[in-house]
Formats: structure tokens, C-alpha cells, sequence
């Protein structure tokens, strides 16, 4: 890991927001000349600070209203069971994240789909085929509150 200073942190921020921003639109944003900036730029991609680019996509306009949030408790936790869970999970395109938990469930999965007959279908299909499974709970967001993909600087 690099040490970050302020500038540097400036650059991450404006970049969270605004990932599309030109090297002269950011280096104007963040006070520096583009090529200071570009060479802070790029030793923050080979640092692996910054991983890619993504355009974040409104999942209301593309009829993906609904959000479930599944604990899952698997039968058992040995290597071969949580690799297979692991696996069968990522073939799911709904499955926004999957987090291994430590409390009552083993997994959580954050969901989106259209309404609630799309996630019985998706129940159907997918969530009631996982292996290892003992027990599901499913939990529809009833308003997103706060919803980000930047982090704290």
C-alpha cells in the first residue's frame, strides 16, 4: 500500500464522483497541471488503489425496482462446500454481492430484480438449487436511504 497524501486524495474523490472526468478536467480540479496529475493518476492505478472504471447504471430505468437481501446458512463449512456455494453464487447475473458473514448466516447476498415474481422466479431457478443450503431468509429493501460506491477519504 502507498501513502496517501492530499492531493492524492483529492484525485480519488473527484474521481469517485465524477470517473469520466478528463486529465485537464481533473488536474483543474484538483489544482495540479495534467501532467503531474497523470503521473499521480497512473502511480494510483499501478498501486491498485484505483482497480477500473464503471459507469454506474439507474436500476430503476432498467425495471430492476426490488432489492433482496438473502441470508443463507449452509449445511456445512468445509472448504469443498464453501468453494462450490462460492462458485454456483457467481453463475447468478442478479447477485450483486455475495459477503462471507461471521453471526447467524454464513452468506449475505444483495439481490436485484424486477418485483416479487421475479425473485420467486429467481428463487426458483437459482436460489433453491445452491449446494450446501440449509436455511434461507429473504429481505425486500423497502427504500434505499443512502446508497454509494465512494469511499471514505
Amino acid at each position: 500500500m502507498i501513502d496517501l497524501d492530499e492531493t492524492d486524495r483529492r484525485i480519488l474523490r473527484q474521481l469517485q464522483r465524477t470517473g469520466r472526468l478528463s486529465n485537464a478536467e481533473l488536474s483543474e480540479a484538483v489544482a495540479l497541471s495534467p501532467s503531474a496529475c497523470h503521473r499521480r493518476v497512473a502511480r494510483l492505478e499501478q498501486a491498485g488503489i484505483i482497480g477500473g472504471y464503471v459507469a454506474l447504471l439507474d436500476r430503476a430505468a432498467l425495471g430492476r425496482r426490488a432489492t433482496v437481501f438473502v441470508e443463507i446458512t449452509l449445511a456445512g463449512q468445509t472448504v469443498e462446500a464453501l468453494d462450490s456455494f462460492e462458485a454456483a453464487v457467481m453463475r447468478i447475473p442478479e447477485v450483486l454481492e455475495c459477503h462471507l458473514t461471521a453471526g447467524g448466516a454464513d452468506y449475505l447476498l444483495k439481490i436485484v430484480v424486477e418485483d416479487s415474481e421475479d425473485f420467486a422466479r429467481l428463487h426458483r431457478q437459482h436460489l433453491s438449487r445452491l449446494p450446501g443450503v440449509s436455511q434461507m431468509q429473504s429481505s425486500f429493501a423497502l427504500k434505499r436511504v443512502r446508497e454509494t460506491t465512494e469511499l471514505p477519504l
